[in-house]
Order: structure tokens, then C-alpha cells, then sequence
């Protein structure tokens, strides 16, 4: 297997002088943590072309600092033209909000996207498949994550300012590779 560094030297010798110059993404990628979502590698940009923030169930919460640095720099800073929230299907995270069992730490952190599950369980209880009943849970956990997104006094801002920015919520088949 060949190193990272090996690999892109080997498709373009001045990768990271180019790469080293600048960083100027027009997207933000707002993402699961699973190891089966590389950002990336699904919309093929390559290093420098997509600003990334990964979290556990591709959460917005608006009192985490770290997203919302990630927002902030992205869009004040970087001027990102288009933020993407990207949820998968079969998603760990989701999947445990819907169960009653302790996780422990993590339950805290999944304590907004259990609020959803709450919130929704009407529509999901008519799924029979726990598979459908996961992948739908999912896609609703991207429309509030995105919801969460606009709603920030970053974005808001942006907006009131007159900054080209659009916010899309995708969700990703692990199974196929499908947006």
C-alpha cells in the first residue's frame, strides 16, 4: 500500500505546493464520524476543495463550540459557498436514540436527536422493517440538523449580510454509494 504522500505525488508531482498555497473550499461537509462516510471521497474533491466537520450522527447542536467554530470559520472566513449536512443510512448514532438501553457518554451527546426520534415516532411506528424504520429515523435527523444550521446566528447573519450561501441536506447509502 502506498503512503497518501506517495499516492497524490504519483497522479500530480506539485500537489502539496498547491495544496501548501492556499485553502479556499466552496463547500463545508458537515458529517457523520462513521468510517464508511469519507467526505471526500463521495463528492471526489480533493484536499483543499472541502472543509470538514465530523461528529457522531452528523449533529448540529447549538451549544457545541466546535461545530459552530467549524460554521463560523468556514463561512466568515473561508467564505464557503454551500454548507452540506450529510447524514447516512443505518446510522449507529440515530439508531441508538430510538432504543431505550444506557449507552452512557454518548447519550448525552444524542440527547437532541432522541428529542426527534420522540417528536416523529407517529410517523415511524407504521415502518415494519427496523432497517426502513433506522433510514427514515436518519433522514429526519438530516432536515433538523439542517433546520439547526439555518438557525444559527452564523448563518442568519450571513444571510443578513447578503453572502451567497445555501444550506443542502444529503443523505448517504452505505450500502451503494448513492447521494
Amino acid at each position: 500500500m502506498k503512503s497518501g504522500q506517495k499516492k497524490m505525488k504519483s497522479l500530480d508531482e506539485h500537489f502539496f505546493d498547491k495544496l501548501a498555497d492556499q485553502q479556499s473550499p466552496e463547500y463545508l461537509w458537515i458529517g457523520c464520524s462513521d468510517s464508511r462516510v469519507p467526505a471526500n471521497e463521495i463528492v471526489g474533491l480533493l484536499p483543499g476543495e472541502l472543509f470538514v466537520h465530523r461528529n457522531v450522527a452528523n449533529a448540529v447542536v447549538h451549544t457545541d463550540f466546535n461545530c459552530l467554530s467549524v460554521l463560523q470559520y468556514a463561512i466568515e472566513i473561508l467564505k464557503v459557498k454551500h454548507v452540506i449536512v450529510c447524514g447516512h443510512y443505518g446510522c449507529g448514532g440515530v439508531k441508538a436514540t430510538m432504543v431505550t438501553k444506557p449507552y452512557g457518554l454518548i447519550d448525552n451527546w444524542l440527547h437532541a436527536i432522541k428529542s426527534i426520534y420522540k417528536r416523529n415516532q407517529h410517523k415511524l411506528v407504521g415502518i415494519m422493517s427496523e432497517r426502513e424504520r433506522v433510514d427514515k429515523m436518519c433522514e429526519l435527523n438530516v432536515i433538523q440538523q439542517v433546520h439547526n444550521v439555518c438557525y444559527t446566528s452564523i448563518v442568519q447573519g450571513a444571510w443578513q449580510r447578503g453572502q451567497s450561501l445555501s444550506i443542502h441536506g444529503w443523505i448517504y447509502d452505505v450500502k451503494d454509494g448513492e447521494l
